[in-house]
């Protein structure tokens, strides 16, 4: 069955100016334009769509989503099970959260009790959710499966009171971060202060701390954009200077 770009676009609840940009982008072409300029799309590109509308469902942006369905290795029956997969993990973070609710509702009733660690279950969970999709494949190609999983229960099993801690040390290290520097220096004593807090702050989410893994994600934060992005964005170059200040810190040196 063919169709319009305004019959595709209610058929599955998406604007027909979604369509015409997707066409633009080129993530979804027409099969073709038919005599009187009209977009006409075949069922290759209805699948395609339902392709794009569950990557856009899980957070991917439409660049990623290009990249992805564009390669020529792409296979769409090995793209439907990761997303079976990835929606099986959002239903099991609704649930927890669905649950949270109703236990907290219980709670204000009167009818149970609830203990502060479990008020924040849905979060955690939530929090691991998000990294995982943001960082999981390097992160785990990085330092294995095992080491990840390890570092998930951690979060899990995180008290309020070291939650509170957590934050804090984020805090401490991008004030610190930004006193040291206009410094120039990364070896001098406030980096090598902020590199200690970072040492800190990852030592809460590792399940034991080495040099050589702290000299490792410090040199992440530089070859991957997103990490750099995130201590760039007060001012560019602190994600280097960061690097540079942790190589000395474990002894690997700098630059």
């Amino acid at each position: 069955m063919e169709y319009t770009v305004q019959k595709l676009g209610l058929l599955a609840g998406v604007s027909t100016r979604t369509l015409r940009y997707y066409d633009v982008i080129g993530i979804l072409k027409p099969a073709r334009i038919n005599s009187s300029g009209y977009r006409i799309y075949g069922q290759q590109e209805v699948d395609r769509l339902q392709q794009i509308l569950f990557y856009r469902e899980l957070g991917v942006s439409l660049e990623e989503i290009r990249v992805l369905i564009t390669a020529p290795t792409f296979d769409a029956d090995k793209a439907l099970r990761e997303h079976r997969e990835n929606l099986l993990a959002k239903r099991e973070q609704l649930d927890l959260l669905i649950a949270n609710v109703d236990l907290t509702l219980s709670q204000r009733e009167g009818k149970t009790t609830m203990t502060d660690k479990q008020k924040f279950e849905g979060f955690k969970q939530k929090m691991i959710d998000d990294n995982e999709k943001k960082y999981g494949q390097e992160i785990r190609a990085k330092y294995g499966s095992e080491q990840v999983d390890k570092s998930n229960v951690k979060i899990k099993n995180m008290t309020e009171k070291q939650y509170a801690e957590v934050e804090q040390l984020a805090t401490d290290i991008h004030a610190t971060l930004a006193e040291a520097f206009p410094t120039g220096d990364p070896a001098g004593e406030l980096a090598q202060k902020a590199a200690d807090l970072h040492r800190q702050w990852l030592s809460f989410y590792w399940d034991s701390y080495s040099k050589e893994a702290h000299a490792g994600v410090a040199q992440m934060y530089v070859d991957d954009e997103r990490f750099m992005a995130y201590y760039d964005k007060d001012q560019p170059g602190v994600a280097k200077f960061l690097r540079d200040a942790v190589l000395i810190y474990t002894g690997h040196g700098g630059e």
